[in-house]
């Protein structure tokens, strides 16, 4: 039996603990393939990008190809994994206790980083933002 067939026919019935584990790895194993997908790609490219944001790209591809049921795995997992997204700071956590007397050492530089950073991503928003009303506007006294 193909394993779409059999999700479809665990969906059909009243889901029990084990349907609803096989639909939440199903959607992990689909978020995993991507990101590793995209992993391989910028490997095999050399591209200067990510490789979980080109898995996050061809996701959003293989989503609007498939076009999902909203109650389908790959569309609930995502949601349960943002519900429990705390979870997902343990590691961060850690590695901030683990490493703090590097941050420490490092913390003017750091700060100085963060803070250029913010105010470069802060104007390129505000000039975007700007020029985008300004072509609302132009659009808009043209009619």
């Amino acid at each position: 039996m193909h394993v779409s067939t059999l999700l479809q026919t665990l969906c059909n019935k009243e889901p029990g603990a084990g349907v609803i584990l096989l639909l939440v790895l199903t959607g992990i194993l689909a978020l995993l393939g991507c990101q590793v997908v995209g992993e391989v790609a910028v490997r095999l490219t050399g591209a200067d990008v990510p490789g979980p944001v080109v898995g996050m790209v061809l996701f959003f591809l293989v989503l609007r190809r498939i076009r999902p049921a909203d109650d389908a795995a790959i569309v609930r997992t995502p949601a349960l994994l943002l519900r429990h997204l705390q979870l997902l700071f343990v590691p961060v956590g850690v590695g901030i206790v683990v490493y703090l007397h590097t941050l420490r050492d490092r913390a003017l530089p750091q700060a100085a980083g963060l803070w250029v950073s913010w105010l470069l991503g802060f104007t390129v928003t505000a000039v975007v933002v700007a020029g985008l009303l300004r072509l609302r506007h132009r659009t808009e006294e043209g009619r």
